[in-house]
């Protein structure tokens, strides 16, 4: 695949930031709205526009967050499934962005329907929810700032002996060392 000239890259990391955060901002209102319907702020006015919040602004950002961020892996030197930091992220994303679209939008639209008929369990659901979410976007962002764990292992070698690594020119017997690795993750982290 391609990759993306630097400017291009830088632009789509920028993108990449700011839905992102977009995402968690808006995700940290709604804890917000469902903390202040539980310490008593009127359950009419919090619940709509907790479900307006959710359904206009965190579930669209949800989907425009993971297509950001699978481009963002995809057009970069960190590959969706080279590193596993960047699988990780990508599984914590695809979980979170089901949960919001099939779990949490649907919920916050039924609280804002009901509002003071909500009952008192689905009251703390929409107060536990964002608190969860909220947690695992702190988690990925760990993740993209100390990019721990490395790379996944290399190819296995073949029953030739040779890996995909040797068909493409390297050479047989050409093994990455660890200073050749080390030197390929400080250049792709430059980046």
């Amino acid at each position: 695949m391609r990759r993306l000239p630097p400017s291009a890259r830088k632009a789509l990391l920028t993108l990449h930031l700011v839905t992102s955060l977009g995402w968690l901002g808006t995700d940290l209102v709604l804890l917000t709205l469902g903390v202040a319907a539980l310490r008593g702020a009127d359950p009419a006015v919090v619940y709509p526009a907790a479900a307006l919040v959710g359904t206009v602004l965190f579930a669209p950002l949800s989907v425009l967050v993971w297509l950001v961020g699978v481009a963002s892996a995809v057009l970069t030197p960190w590959g969706l499934l080279r590193y596993r930091w960047v699988l990780t992220k990508l599984v914590i994303t695809t979980v979170m962005v089901g949960l919001v679209l099939f779990l949490l939008t649907p919920n916050l639209r039924h609280a804002g329907a009901l509002g003071v008929a909500l009952p008192a369990r689905d009251r703390a659901d929409l107060v536990i929810a964002p608190a969860v979410s909220t947690s695992l976007m702190i988690i990925a962002t760990v993740l993209s700032t100390y990019k721990p764990w490395g790379r996944r292992p290399v190819a296995r070698p073949t029953a030739a002996g040779r890996t995909g690594r040797d068909r493409q020119g390297a050479g047989p017997g050409a093994w990455p060392t660890i200073a050749g690795q080390a030197a390929h993750d400080r250049a792709t982290t430059r980046m």
